[in-house]
């Protein structure tokens, strides 16, 4: 009995976070420029700490050479 009303307020939580933070759309897709500035700053603290600026240039020109084609 104890474990039906644990999962019951699990899945209760779980709804309520969704209603707070919203659903993703149902295809499951970023705008564009709504990845780039999750991940911008995530790539800036990666570069400093590791200092890996030409890797980072490297990456970046294959993707932009990707995306034009």
């Amino acid at each position: 009995m104890a474990d039906t009303a644990t999962r019951t307020m699990i899945r209760t939580r779980g709804h309520r976070f969704q209603a707070l933070f919203g659903n993703r759309p149902s295809s499951g897709t970023r705008h564009p420029l709504v990845a780039t500035a999750m991940v911008l700053p995530l790539a800036a603290l990666l570069v400093v700490v590791f200092g890996g600026w030409d890797a980072v240039v490297t990456q970046a020109s294959s993707v932009g050479v990707m995306l034009g084609r």
